[in-house]
């Protein structure tokens, strides 16, 4: 907002009346600008004048140097002005300088003819600013310059400008980097701008033409309207040129379909609704998909690779405190994600999941009502996939409750009934096959000064109406009664303090907190005669006999600064002891096993034979300064004698200098997972509103096949209201083998244009 503050004058007569403007926003409306109150403000329905010398003559007063008209809502000042009392018009010659205080537009003139009863007027060669509305939103380009405007002649009404012959741009002037040339603009502050017939042009290079062009101000836009185009280039696809449009259909509702146009490949359609059917209810449906041509092979035919994606989300309040949450994916074919996906992340993501649930809590208890569909894509073959259904599975809970106070006894209960189904190339279940899995809990907690001791005993009785034997699914019931029983050993941590002292180590701080806790545990688990029966469908099904030992040690160090007190580094190490070394003979030698026990353990599998150990699973983390963080995770194989797999990462940030390096690396038996040496690494200079040259690469390289497979550069200059973006990528997996060309052109506070989408920039 801005203060209009009266200069002192020779001549100041008294305050005298006028007509108040009619209308105005309501104050609930969420665009409203906020009204800041001024100091020595006239007040309503009054008009204060100032001037050098003043001639009256009847309603008539010729006011003469260093003129100011000032009323509650806005200042008119000039070199002269004549004004008549009566009718409220105005006539300003001179260094005209105007100012509306609601809505915080500036305008200079030649000459104003202005009425203050009706708001309204004429400007002659007006030049001005009104404010930009700020989206401070990631990778959105933002400016505090206000947006200007040039041209031979403007009139208001009220609170609306047209401009004629005119231009905007939100650069700095006199050489703005962009311009809008029209012959006419609507504007309206804080509302909207429409330009007819315009030409954008940068850096006096005209760009496009548009025959109508619209920009909301509002603070919440929604306005029906086609989006700016966007173009780029592939290997792959060839040309990309591509066009949307945006339907604000109601308040409740909208719509954004956009098509884009692959010369060597064909359309690509997108379309995204989004509604709020009504208070606590909302959704969001996503389509992409392809008309492939087929991509050309070096034999001259094709092979076609089209297909499409659908997502939905939606959430609910149902009433009686239950809520339904959802969430749908489909994919047509794995070949199509792979192949016109943009990030290289969704490309190799091999699996689509949905679910939905009706879910209730309380007093301590839960009940849900699930249905999904977890699909897993094992090769670009047709039907490659395993695919595990619930439809529906109910699922009940109850928390720990004490059984009486002063016992140190706590029951729980977890119960599930649902009809399952399994299907995977190599067999397949019955659409519906009914599973029951029951487990009550009983636990107690038994305290010796500062050792703590927690017991726990558990029966699993599962049911599922059909079996398995070896590659074949039979219709015999299958039961299993599992007796479990756990022991927790946390036993007191040993901390000693130092202190450092400022000079020595600054980035230690003044005093350092060594602590470590030891811990262990038992478990013991039996009745399981039947694990190779039992058709796998989630961790239910998992647990096996085991009679296993763990241990577990975690060093910590804490540095105080100041009174700021943060943990910068730890280092966990744990290790279990198998009694039961074939698990009950669950194992099958040769074959890669997986059960509870392993999961628990470590992400990657280990058992494929008998074993006395697990392998020794270590966890290091640093932060030793704000913007730096270090992590190296390892798993210690003693049965093979080496590690099995290792991940590191390190990511850090100085100011506009930003680092992040990665590897990871799997040595393992054929049985049990492929093998895997990769590295990644991501350094760029800038940030996203940064003025200036902005840089930033990204690469992931697979040293075991020796092969680049994704690469992304960016390079990005900023100006003090617009920039400019090019990117580069490469894909190199699978049948994916394609190089790609982004651009955008942003314009701050406005939006961009191009094929570079905000969330797959650097900034």
């Amino acid at each position: 907002m801005f203060s209009g503050i009266p200069a002192a004058a020779q001549y100041r007569p008294p305050v005298f009346g006028v007509p108040a403007p009619s209308g105005g926003a309501a104050a609930e409306t969420p665009n409203l600008r906020a009204k800041v109150a001024r100091p020595d403000a006239v007040e309503p329905d009054k008009i204060r004048v100032s001037a050098v010398t003043q001639e009256v003559e009847g309603p008539m007063r010729r006011l003469r140097g260093k003129v100011e008209l000032e009323t509650t809502e806005m200042i008119l000042k000039a070199d002269e002005i004549d004004y008549n009392e009566e009718t409220g018009d105005a006539d300003a010659r001179g260094n005209v300088y105007f100012e509306n205080f609601e809505g915080g537009e500036i305008l200079h003139a030649t000459r104003v003819e202005y009425n203050l009863r009706e708001e309204a007027g004429k400007f002659h060669q007006p030049r001005g600013t009104f404010p930009a509305k700020l989206e401070a939103r990631p990778g959105v380009l933002t400016s505090a310059n206000p947006f200007a405007f040039e041209g031979q002649w403007a009139e208001r009404l009220k609170d609306r400008y047209i401009l004629h012959h005119g231009f905007i741009t939100s650069c700095k002037i006199p050489k703005p980097w962009w311009v809008l040339k029209g012959p006419k603009f609507d504007l309206i502050p804080d509302k909207r701008a429409i330009a007819h017939g315009a030409r954008f042009a940068v850096r006096g290079v005209p760009l496009f033409y548009t025959p109508y062009f619209f920009k909301s101000l509002e603070r919440q836009p929604r306005k029906s309207g086609f989006l700016t185009p966007n173009f780029g280039t592939s290997s792959r696809r060839g040309a990309m040129y591509g066009l949307g449009y945006y339907w604000a259909i109601n308040r409740s509702y909208d719509v954004l379909y956009r098509s884009q146009y692959f010369t060597k490949r064909g359309f690509a359609h997108t379309a995204d609704l989004r509604g709020k059917p009504r208070e606590g209810s909302d959704f969001n449906l996503f389509l992409y998909g392809v008309n492939d041509r087929g991509l050309q092979l070096p034999d001259g035919s094709r092979r076609k690779e089209g297909g499409f994606l659908l997502s939905f989300l939606g959430v609910s309040e149902v009433g009686r405190g239950w809520r339904a949450r959802g969430q749908v994916n489909y994919l047509s074919n794995f070949r199509f994600r792979q192949a016109f996906t943009e990030s290289f992340n969704e490309a190799i993501f091999s699996e689509v999941n949905s679910v939905g649930f009706l879910s209730k809590q309380w007093n301590g208890y839960s009940a849900d009502i699930v249905f999904s569909r977890l699909e897993n894509y094992q090769s670009l073959e047709p039907n490659d996939r395993i695919v595990i259904r619930r439809l529906p599975e109910i699922l009940f809970a109850s928390r720990d409750r004490q059984v009486k106070e002063g016992i140190p006894v706590w029951v729980s209960f977890e119960a599930s009934n649902g009809l399952m189904r399994r299907n995977q190339p190599l067999y397949q279940t019955r659409q519906f096959v009914e599973r029951f899995d029951a487990a009550p809990r009983v636990m107690s907690a038994w305290r010796w000064r500062d050792f703590h001791l927690i017991p726990s005993f558990t029966l699993h009785e599962t049911y599922q109406a059909s079996s398995q034997e070896g590659e074949r699914i039979t219709g015999s019931n299958v039961n299993r009664l599992a007796r479990d029983f756990s022991l927790d050993l946390v036993t007191p941590s040993l901390a000693r303090v130092f202190d450092v002292g400022k000079r020595k180590q600054p980035w230690l701080g003044e005093k350092l907190k060594h602590v470590i806790e030891p811990r262990a545990s038992f478990r013991y688990v039996s009745g399981i005669d039947n694990f190779s029966s039992l058709v796998r469908y989630d961790l239910v099904e998992l647990l096996s006999n085991t009679t296993e030992a763990g241990v577990s040690i975690t060093n910590r160090l804490y540095s105080k600064r100041g009174s700021n007190v943060a943990e910068i580094l730890s280092w966990e190490v744990w290790q279990k002891r198998y009694f039961d070394s074939d698990f009950g003979g669950a194992i099958q030698p040769g074959q890669r096993n997986v059960f509870l026990s392993s999961t628990e353990m470590t992400a990657f599998a280990f058992i494929d034979r008998a074993r006395d150990y697990s392998p020794i699973v270590s966890a290091l983390r640093a932060t030793p300064r704000p913007g730096l963080g270090l992590e190296w995770r390892a798993d210690y194989d003693p049965l093979r004698g080496g590690f099995s797999n290792s991940s590191f990462t390190a990511d850090g940030r100085l100011e506009n200098l930003f680092l992040s390096l990665g590897h990871n690396h799997v040595r393992s038996e054929r049985v049990l997972s492929p093998s895997a040496n990769q590295f990644r690494g991501l350094i760029g200079l800038g940030k996203e509103n940064r003025r200036g040259w902005n840089a930033g690469f990204f690469a992931l390289y697979d040293y075991r096949v020796g092969v680049l497979q994704f690469a992304n550069t960016q390079i990005t200059y900023n100006t003090d209201c617009c920039g400019f973006s090019v990117q580069y990528r490469r894909f190199s997996f699978g049948t994916r083998n394609e190089n790609q060309f982004r651009v955008a052109f942003a314009v701050a506070n406005i939006g961009s244009f191009g094929t570079l989408r905000r969330q797959e920039r650097f900034f």
